[in-house]
């Protein structure tokens, strides 16, 4: 497989684009693969925002909460 690889900036000031032989992949790996969109009721993320603790974030609190009914459930 081919992949595209830019080369300097040309004398127009654009970059110019070759072909490259080599697989290689720049970034990490996805951490977390599965993706999915969700609609909460109104005020929802209000009061999610205003429950977070320092340092956590709207999806790790969502993400926290998932995983936590799933074990509830499961056992």
């Amino acid at each position: 497989m081919l992949y595209l690889k830019h080369m300097p900036y040309d004398a127009t000031g654009s970059t110019q684009k070759s072909i490259c032989d080599s697989a290689r992949r720049v970034g990490r790996k996805m951490r977390y693969p599965e993706k999915r969109e969700a609609a909460f009721a109104e005020g929802t993320l209000a009061r999610i925002q205003a429950a977070l603790t320092e340092g956590e974030n709207q999806v790790g609190f969502i993400r926290e909460a998932v995983e936590r009914e799933l074990t509830r459930r499961k056992g």
